[in-house]
């Protein structure tokens, strides 16, 4: 069976191997303080990727037969470059598979590496751990940023989270600038520069308690997450969705489902299902093993 280490890359690092879509052995953090949640985003790029390299090779724990590494980060992914990456900025430009694949050869780890976006390897680890790689599996990940991932992988872009889902000129939240997005109203950082005065977990609790504005701002939230869906769903068909991050706290499924519903009207494509699942990141550690064995046979 095909030896592959996946790494993740959030807040923080983490490198597994994985065997038969299955972690064996424990997996490598960076850093190892928990506290510690600007040493990635503080790193320049090469000191990076130097440190992805330090984790495959201790994940890989002296195993020459590693065929793959697969890489999950955060950002807009083309070609092995990392043509744009808001939340780990000093990547932006970056030619991580080329330079990872030089770094691991001086190790002896002759290995095919892929870089892909995380969202979407949350989505292939997803598949895998149901048991689904023959099916479209699509994720929501509801934190900081939205992110939008998509099992089998495609050639698009995959910015999900920057899709618009408002017409209104106010609506400028979002990280990138841009207008409407879906991200601009439903991301962690977003929500935080809306509301100066309240932190997200204080709006959705004085919306629950009948705060008149705090209610319709859940309204919003609630009606851009259903908007973004019933987008994918007409443009992609229907299917599962997941939701994960750690703001799936604020999700209620009652709401979603009926805005889903007035939104979605053709009866072909009202079946699909949504699902609450945890923010695992072996999951994700899972999923970008399995893009790295995927893409290794094409």
């Amino acid at each position: 069976m095909a030896k592959i280490v996946g790494v993740t890359l959030t807040e923080r690092m983490l490198a597994g191997l994985v065997v038969d879509h299955q972690i064996v052995g424990p997996l490598r953090r960076f850093p190892e303080n928990e506290d510690d949640q600007y040493a990635l985003v503080e790193m320049p790029s090469d000191g990076l990727i130097r440190t992805i390299c330090e984790r495959v090779v201790q994940a890989a724990d002296g195993a020459k037969d590693v065929t793959g590494v697969g890489v999950a980060l955060p950002g807009l992914i083309k070609n092995g470059v990392v043509e744009d990456a808001p939340n780990l900025p000093q990547l932006k430009g970056a030619r991580i598979q080329e330079q990872l694949t030089a770094q691991l050869r001086h190790h002896g780890l002759e290995a095919t590496v892929n870089i892909l976006n995380d969202a979407d390897a949350m989505a292939s680890g997803l598949a895998a751990s149901i048991g689904k790689l023959d099916h479209t599996i699509r994720v929501w990940t509801l934190g900081v940023g939205i992110g939008y991932g998509r099992y089998p992988f495609t050639q698009s872009t995959g910015e999900g989270g920057h899709s618009i889902v408002s017409l209104d000129d106010r609506e400028r939240f979002c990280g990138c600038g841009g207008r409407g997005h879906i991200e601009g109203i439903m991301g962690h950082r977003a929500m935080r520069l809306r509301f100066l005065d309240m932190e997200p977990e204080e709006v959705f609790e004085a919306a629950n308690a009948g705060d008149a504005k705090c209610l319709e701002f859940k309204k919003l939230w609630h009606k851009a997450l259903a908007a973004g869906t019933a987008s994918s769903i007409h443009m992609d068909g229907p299917g599962k969705f997941f939701l994960t991050g750690f703001n799936v706290r604020f999700v209620d499924m009652p709401m979603l489902k009926d805005y889903l519903h007035q939104m979605v009207k053709m009866s072909p494509l009202q079946s699909y299902m949504l699902e609450i699942v945890t923010d695992d990141a072996a999951t994700r550690v899972i999923g970008a093993a399995v893009a790295a064995e995927q893409a290794a046979t094409r």
